[in-house]
């Protein structure tokens, strides 16, 4: 359809690229030149064409021809406008118009104008009454005519693609995932991309022309109202600011307008990018921290063993109601210290699943505990248990982490008044089920869709993302589900399913040989074994406790200490024990992610200190070494 529309013109046209290489011409520029179809054929060279030209004569005499056409290129290389008129040899006069395109390359119109030229001879010829000096006048005004409208023609196409690049730069502009805008002298917008609303939820589209403090609003133009008064004193910046109404984190750049006097704006949405960033920045804290707690957890693990054993001893003695109450008071706080060097091992060491006998109602008290201590006063929080004294196997650090970010999500959701039920129960006798329920407003549609999504959160720059999304992780390497549910009265449910595993009931009492090296540990351990009826013989080293091994094969278990006196460890025991079978547990202080600790996990159940005897007499014969 556009070469049947060129063709249809009377004026010859013809369009040459960068390399000076034919796109386009019509059937007229043939016609009018008669050229041979191959320099009518797109990718002909215009060097070509002129020579054809010169060596034809059409030029009149030029001289030495590739000389010519060597000019006449280099000018065409110019790629600037002219109009010019020449006198073929056949006698007619061609005008030539020629306009660059952006991209490079030439669009030229040749217009045949010999009528035209004839007309101009005849006035000049029937024209003797008129002075010379108004024939000239009229031949250059008719001269200045055409080239006028030669000129008009070029503006206008320089106009037009000028239009074109001004549409192509804001469709650009409105297709970037930022809003670029710029402010007067007077705080109102001459430009924007219309992208405000993207970056900043709630916020007006068309703002050109209104007020910026209109445009942001109260909270957010107050963010960065010191910074633009800076900007309009030719001082740029990049700052961060939260959007409160859409909790969405801002980064902006103020960039002063050094001829206009107003202000280049860029702002983004950077929410994700500040989670990641707080992401890092709660690893690197959990680096530091188990920098910081390696070197001191295994001292203290065996200075709160000693003191659980002490106060043990002390409860048997009659020392009277206030003692007693003493006593508690310090078995409770040692527990409560051993639990949290134990709690700061599962922050800061690598995560892997270690199912253990877990009483269940302890467990779920201390989750009650821990719970109400992050409540408000107006949130109750009550905690039902289905499955009454059961012994169930489970990792419980991985556990009592999924059930408090679970506690905490539920208590953000409530605000700060409301209930939070969670309950323990069997589920057809396959699952352990725990459900934590709220009163809340429920889950979003979106945050249904992606909870569970690393990142994702609903509280913006204030929440990292990452707490269901580790509540999936773990469930999940447990062999276990997690699901999310808004309830029809209003509110959520999160459950959270767990293989039912039952714990085997401890056998009964026997022989057991200890091996520790610390005197006031062995003490301590040999009265919680005492006191659940075994009978106890001990050892230092591994040589001392080979060699009882060998001379007393009615040992029922061994309870050993991974680092021991001599080069020998708990390790080094194991191998030992494998031809025997005997049940072994391991006892230690190491943190989670230490080599040793991690090797022993792997083979043997391991009791880290401090323990109580509840603890020691579920885990001393649940395995043999392997």
């Amino acid at each position: 359809m556009v070469s049947a529309g060129l063709n249809l013109i009377q004026q010859a046209l013809t369009i040459y690229d960068r390399d000076l290489r034919l796109a386009v011409c019509n059937r007229r520029f043939q016609e009018m030149f008669e050229l041979p179809d191959a320099l009518v054929t797109p990718g002909a060279d215009f060097a070509d064409t002129i020579r054809y030209l010169a060596e034809r004569g059409d030029y009149g005499d030029v001289g030495e021809v590739e000389a010519f056409v060597q000019s006449r290129v280099e000018v065409a290389r110019a790629f600037e406008p002219h109009y010019m008129e020449r006198s073929r040899a056949g006698g007619r006069t061609i005008s030539v118009e020629g306009s660059p395109l952006p991209q490079g390359g030439w669009v030229t119109v040749y217009t045949d104008i010999t009528r035209t030229k004839q007309q101009e001879a005849l006035l000049r010829a029937r024209s003797e009454e008129l002075s010379d000096k108004v024939l000239g006048y009229s031949e250059d005004l008719s001269s200045a005519n055409r080239q006028l409208e030669a000129t008009i023609t070029a503006l206008e196409e320089a106009k037009r693609q000028l239009t074109l690049s001004e549409a192509r730069t804001r469709l650009t502009t409105e297709m970037m995932p930022a809003h670029i805008a710029h402010v007067g002298a007077d705080r109102r917008y001459t430009y924007s991309n219309r992208r405000l609303s993207s970056v900043m939820p709630g916020s007006q589209s068309d703002i050109v022309g209104m007020a910026i403090d209109r445009a942001l609003g109260e909270q957010a133009y107050g963010a960065i109202r010191e910074r633009l008064d800076a900007a309009f004193d030719r001082v740029p910046s990049v700052f961060e600011f939260t959007h409160e109404a859409s909790s969405r984190r801002i980064r902006v750049a103020f960039t002063p307008d050094g001829q206009a006097g107003g202000v280049y704006i860029l702002s983004m949405d950077i929410t994700e990018e500040a989670q990641t960033r707080a992401a890092l920045q709660q690893t690197r804290r959990r680096e530091m921290a188990a920098q910081l707690t390696s070197g001191l957890a295994h001292d203290f693990s065996n200075l709160l063993t000693i003191i659980l054993g002490m106060q043990s001893r002390l409860q048997k003695m009659d020392l009277g109601a206030d003692a007693e109450e003493l006593i508690s008071a310090t078995l409770a706080a040692a527990r409560r210290g051993g639990g949290l060097l134990n709690r700061i091992a599962d922050m800061t060491g690598k995560r892997e699943h270690s199912p253990v006998p877990v009483a269940l109602s302890a467990f779920l008290q201390d989750i009650e505990t821990l719970g109400r201590s992050a409540l408000p006063d107006a949130v109750s929080l009550q905690v039902a248990n289905d499955l009454g004294e059961a012994t169930l196997l489970l990792d419980p650090g991985m556990l009592q982490d999924s059930l408090l970010n679970l506690l905490l999500n539920a208590r953000d959701a409530v605000g700060g008044r409301g209930a939070i039920t969670l309950t323990a129960r069997e589920v057809q006798g396959i699952w352990v089920e725990f459900t934590v329920t709220d009163t809340g407003p429920g889950f979003s549609e979106q945050a249904l869709a992606r909870a569970f999504e690393p990142f994702f959160t609903t509280k913006g720059g204030e929440g990292s993302g990452l707490g269901l999304g580790m509540v999936y992780d773990m469930t999940k390497l447990a062999g276990g589900r997690v699901h999310l549910v808004n309830r029809a009265e209003g509110g959520a449910t999160a459950t959270l399913r767990l293989p039912l595993r039952r714990a085997d009931v401890a056998p009964s009492p026997g022989l057991v040989l200890l091996v520790e090296d610390s005197p006031e540990l062995r003490d301590t351990v040999r009265d919680m074994l005492r006191e659940a009826g075994h009978s106890v013989i001990e050892a230092t080293s591994v040589a001392e406790a080979t060699a009882l091994l060998s001379e007393l094969p009615e040992i029922a278990a061994v309870l050993s200490d991974i680092s021991l006196e001599g080069d020998a460890t708990g390790l080094d025991l194991l191998d030992e024990l494998r031809a025997r079978g005997t049940p072994t547990c391991l006892m230690t202080s190491l943190p989670a992610d230490d080599p040793l600790h991690q090797a022993a996990a792997r083979r043997v159940p391991v009791l880290r200190k401090p323990f109580s005897a509840d603890a020691l007499n579920i885990h001393l014969f649940a395995g043999a070494p392997t």
